[in-house]
């Protein structure tokens, strides 16, 4: 039945926007005025009980609503507001029909993602036919467009609840329109090879398990934007971290576990943890997509830079901490007195060389990479990440637990890694 009325929003490229929302209306009053009965019972969500009201379905239809009125009063493409719809309609009727075969919850999560690029890839490219778009997306961008919309869906409601639906559609509508604008060049081999390689990476994250399904759903979101708006460059710095760090969690994991400073679900990270140390990075990818695009002033290279070093930065902190945390008594970074194993902002001396390391793992692998990094801009990256690791240990020793989480300590580590990393190579730029 949501397919069903999802199906509807292609009342807009069919008959136009008036009609489209007087259908709109006809849900809405459908949905306030039943409040028992079989089609209530079809249609509520366990919370719409309460009130005998369908407000899951009224704010599903309300958010459906505000992403029309942005397609047709702002400069959102109709076509990513109907693949929007159809996505989260059809991929939740995939993921139910599974439901009743398998409790598998990776089964459950990958027919969501298929059946949900599906629709979308089917309603964008209805929507370009029959409004005969001259700028119409070839079709690789249409399927890069619905897999980013799918992985983005699967994640929010593996995080959240499946009355949140709005939510979704709300923030997978952003996400597409954000894409659409930036215009990314792909062929069909390249999309194919992008997905493979990105599927096949979050898979073998999840399998080994350094990642549970929101951090797998995580890192592949990311590494598919990655691949796509920078390049596969970009995403074997981007790779290297998620498996060096994924592998450094599970160093001496009996050791860790005895001291009480092992990462929960046997090591698996989550969104949480993959987003904390990614964020930056994934914005930096964005920047520079919308710099070569024309929609930034700065060169391009800069936020190659930022990127470097915020990944710089997270590969440092993770190794020093995993590393660092099983050898002998660390101790505070602001006073040097002697604090117990786990303590926030506790520093050893192996920690501190491993995270070094790291950075110069980065570091080589960019210099390797792109030849307009230059050896002068490895030492910036590597500069970078010790300048982010240390703030990290800096804020976990003086405002982690009272005013910051562990993931915003993360973020602002790397943010710390990135702008140090741009600040230094524009300095280096005008005085050379």
């Amino acid at each position: 039945m949501f397919a069903a009325l999802c199906t509807l929003s292609l009342a807009v490229p069919l008959f136009g926007p008036r009609p489209g929302a007087a259908v709109a209306g006809v849900v809405l009053l459908g949905a306030y005025v039943i409040t028992d009965g079989p089609l209530f019972d079809l249609l509520a969500y366990p919370g719409d009980y309460n009130d005998s009201r369908l407000y899951g379905l009224i704010t599903f239809v309300l958010a459906g609503v505000a992403l029309g009125l942005m397609a047709t009063a702002a400069s959102m493409p109709i076509a990513v507001f109907i693949g929007t719809i159809l996505l989260v309609g059809y991929g939740n009727l995939g993921e139910q029909l599974v439901r009743l075969r398998t409790d598998d919850a990776v089964a459950r999560v990958a027919t969501f993602c298929l059946a949900a690029t599906g629709a979308a890839v089917v309603g964008q490219t209805v929507t370009h036919s029959v409004t005969a778009n001259a700028a119409a997306s070839a079709l690789p961008v249409i399927v890069f467009l619905a897999a980013s919309g799918a992985l983005l869906a699967a994640l929010l409601r593996d995080v959240l609840l499946r009355s949140d639906d709005p939510i979704v559609v709300l923030s997978v509508g952003l996400l597409l329109w954000l894409l659409a604008e930036l215009e990314p060049a792909i062929g069909t081999g390249e999309i194919a090879v992008a997905l493979a390689v990105t599927v096949a990476f979050g898979y073998a994250s999840y399998a080994l398990e350094t990642a549970s399904i929101a951090g797998m759903l995580t890192g592949v979101l990311l590494g598919l934007l990655t691949v796509v708006l920078g390049g596969y460059g970009w995403f074997a710095v981007l790779i290297s971290f998620f498996a060096i760090g994924g592998l450094s969690t599970k160093f001496r994991y009996d050791r860790k576990e005895a001291l009480g400073v092992a990462e929960d679900n046997n090591g698996a990270r989550g969104s949480g943890n993959v987003l904390g140390n990614a964020a930056v990075a994934l914005a930096a990818v964005l920047g520079y997509a919308a710099s070569d695009a024309g929609f930034l002033p700065r060169e391009p290279e800069l936020f190659l830079f930022a990127f470097a070093g915020s990944i710089a930065t997270a590969m440092s902190d993770t190794l020093s901490s995993e590393i660092g945390s099983v050898f002998e008594t660390p101790r505070l970074i602001t006073t040097l007195e002697p604090v117990d194993p786990g303590t926030d902002g506790g520093v050893t001396w192996q920690g501190e060389l491993a995270g070094i390391v790291g950075a110069g793992v980065v570091a080589g692998i960019t210099y390797g990479l792109f030849p307009e990094i230059g050896p002068l801009g490895a030492v910036v990256i590597v500069a970078a990440g010790i300048v982010g690791m240390t703030v990290d240990s800096l804020l976990g020793a003086t405002l982690e637990g009272s005013l910051l989480g562990n993931q915003s300590v993360n973020f602002l580590a790397t943010l710390s890694g990135a702008l140090a990393c741009a600040l230094l190579v524009l300095s280096f730029a005008m005085l050379g």
